[in-house]
């Protein structure tokens, strides 16, 4: 099986008939799996915690403090949480603004959790407006060819406004549509398939890992938003985000279900984070 185009090959095999569910070709690839069942049981564990049943919502808004800072760090702006904990004004230097932008997105995508299966590219444009926070022409929409993008981080090829439209409407269709594939992966495939496109001029990794939360909450598999994965994509380190997105690009089977992996380690770390912090407040100590 060749992936040659990520998620439109997928939309072209579902088309032409070679599964109806195509996303579920993804979930039996080589240790998917495995990736899959460890996360359900990271998760079951924090969910377990005593603490989760009496004090949910304050799990919940450091995990939410804690994703934003995680995400920003890959997006160049690594500050330490206390130093995100006390600042209220984001407007000054660009790493600033990274961070601000981040902690609107996680603010924001919450909000966003009814309307994702009905209108994923609207849930997009919205997050892309919540970060930018500007009202200039190129915020909200695709990126048009000649438009340059500001994301330093991923060197990737850039595909054609054209490739990126087509795909975005792939990648729609399938959300809409969905199926039986779990979770991490559908998850783990909105996430690539938005790093590989960059389809916005600005802020696109902060918008594919605030999608992939929206999709990792509104599955089910973590309803309550305390298992952040930014921060194991912060924690497992910049270099290893780009080498298993490089296995997404790839389309490869092995890449593919590399990139999976590496979603579901982080999605397990931020689940290990939200616990310490349970074990934290249950010893008073935050």
């Amino acid at each position: 099986m060749e992936w040659s185009r990520g998620v439109r090959n997928v939309v072209l095999m579902s088309t032409t008939g070679a599964t109806a569910d195509p996303l579920a070709a993804l979930g039996a690839l080589p240790g998917v799996a495995e990736s899959v069942e460890s996360v359900r049981k990271a998760v079951d564990r924090v969910y377990g915690h005593r603490i989760m049943r009496r004090r949910s919502n304050a799990i919940t808004s450091e995990a939410a403090l804690r994703g934003a800072r995680g995400s920003a760090a890959l997006s160049g702006a690594d500050w330490a949480l206390e130093e995100v904990r006390r600042r209220t004004d984001f407007s000054g230097d660009d790493e600033a603004r990274i961070v601000g932008a981040a902690l609107r997105l996680t603010a924001e995508a919450g909000q966003l959790l009814s309307i994702w299966r009905q209108s994923p590219l609207r849930v997009l444009a919205r997050l892309h407006l919540v970060a930018a926070a500007t009202n200039g022409p190129e915020v909200g929409r695709p990126r048009q060819d000649g438009e340059p993008i500001d994301e330093s981080v991923v060197e990737l090829p850039l595909p054609s406004a054209a490739e990126v439209n087509g795909r975005l409407e792939g990648l729609s269709e399938l959300i809409i549509a969905g199926g039986s594939a779990p979770a991490l992966v559908t998850a783990a495939v909105v996430h690539g398939e938005l790093m590989a496109l960059r389809p916005f001029t600005s802020h696109n990794g902060l918008v594919a890992r605030a999608a992939e939360r929206i999709v990792l909450v509104g599955s089910g598999l973590d309803p309550k938003s305390v298992c952040p994965s930014e921060v194991g994509y912060a924690e497992l380190g910049r270099a290893a985000y780009l080498a298993a997105l490089d296995g997404y690009v790839s389309g490869t089977p092995e890449g593919m279900a590399a990139w999976i992996a590496h979603c579901g380690k982080a999605v397990e770390l931020g689940a290990r984070e939200s616990t310490a912090v349970c074990e934290a407040l249950q010893r008073g100590a935050a």
